[in-house]
């Protein structure tokens, strides 16, 4: 969290996931080497420096379509949430990978002159085509997809996202879609124009089309969400002071209902030792859902980056400083009622209290949550 800043934030969780992320990329490189030592041989056979260099390249351009793929999946599935918590980390250690690709085919391609190796590539530009496919400069958009990546490796600490805002710093990291595509097409116009092969164009278009298809299901759950928004009343009329927002055995313990208003933010509404407290969904860090998210030890925890708020303040427990607004609630009997007019960020709110066991006759059936 934001308290002090550190230059890399690791905790036991980001160390167990830091060394399994690093063991199978070793892994990974090492049987990709292996196994092209193998298979080609003789007249086939495949220079090790080209083997790394591809190595390096496939495994930055898989560890990529992971990253993507992650923030879909977590939305759909929060078992997936603790890959989402750690993605940074292996946002970085992508631009890393990434990086070692570029240098090895600098130094495979153009140190064999008298020239500067990265302007004996450059080099080439002069002699290629924009019209022509297998003549496209395909190097060039390596380069500029490799420069967004540094980008946003380099701004990835907390210090940058406090110093720049979060919306600031949230537009430069959708960059990575852009760099994406200039990846994509990398490929495509440069290794797979050798290729004979289908395989590997096959697995390419199975990588984007899976990274397309969830971002599609993801978005198109936020929409649904979105049209089944609480309805408020003309412009010209006041919206109502308390909204009934549903049950409270429909919310499990310790995490949280959304609820979707027309027109305004969403409120995560959590049920938290026989009480319900409600605040904005969208966490102060990085927007995160909140109501993704569960309450641990005492603390509303975001699902994106551990991020933490008081239910009955919306404020981050001492030293940290980050503040959520909150709502008024109240439940009567067993159903929710909720103000919709946000307070302003940690004003404190009492939570509404409920009995656990309720009477046989006011018993409702538990929804999902």
């Amino acid at each position: 969290m934001s308290n002090s800043y550190r230059f890399v934030q690791w905790n036991p969780h980001k160390r167990f996931y830091d060394t399994v992320m690093v063991s199978a990329i070793v892994a990974y490189l090492a049987l990709f080497v292996g196994l092209g030592s193998l298979l080609f041989r003789g007249d086939a056979a495949i220079s090790p420096p080209i083997l790394i260099m591809r190595a390096l390249g496939t495994c930055a351009i898989i560890m990529l379509h992971i990253v993507l793929a992650i923030g879909p999946l977590s939305r759909l599935d929060r078992r997936f949430a603790p890959l989402l918590y750690n993605r940074r980390h292996l946002g970085v250690t992508t631009f890393l990978v990434a990086l070692l690709h570029a240098l090895a085919a600098i130094g495979f391609y153009g140190a064999f002159g008298v020239d500067n190796p990265f302007t004996a590539i450059l080099a080439r530009y002069a002699s290629s085509s924009l019209l022509s496919i297998s003549g496209f400069p395909f190097e060039l958009l390596g380069l500029i997809a490799l420069l967004i990546l540094f980008v946003m490796a380099a701004t990835s600490h907390d210090f940058w996202l406090a110093n720049l805002g979060a919306r600031a710093w949230k537009w430069i990291h959708m960059l990575v879609y852009l760099a994406y595509a200039l990846l994509v097409l990398h490929v495509a116009l440069g290794a797979l124009q050798s290729e004979r092969s289908v395989v590997y164009p096959a697995l390419l278009a199975i990588g984007v089309a899976t990274v397309g298809t969830l971002h599609l299901i993801a978005g198109r759950r936020e929409l649904d969400k979105d049209a089944r928004a609480i309805q408020f009343p003309s412009p010209a009329e006041s919206p109502p002071e308390w909204i009934d927002i549903g049950s409270v055995d429909e919310i499990r313990p310790d995490r949280a209902k959304v609820v979707c208003l027309k027109g305004r933010e969403r409120i995560a509404v959590f049920r938290h030792n026989n009480a319900i407290s409600a605040v904005s969904n969208v966490c102060a860090h990085q927007g995160g859902p909140l109501g993704e998210g569960k309450v641990v030890n005492g603390c509303i925890t975001c699902p994106w980056h551990g991020y933490q708020y008081l239910p009955a303040s919306g404020q981050s427990p001492p030293p940290f400083t980050e503040k959520i607004p909150t709502y008024q609630v109240r439940v009567n009997g067993r159903r929710i009622l909720i103000n919709p007019q946000a307070l302003p960020p940690g004003t404190p709110v009492e939570p509404a209290r409920f009995d656990h066991h309720p009477p046989a006759a006011q018993a409702e059936e538990p929804g999902n949550g």
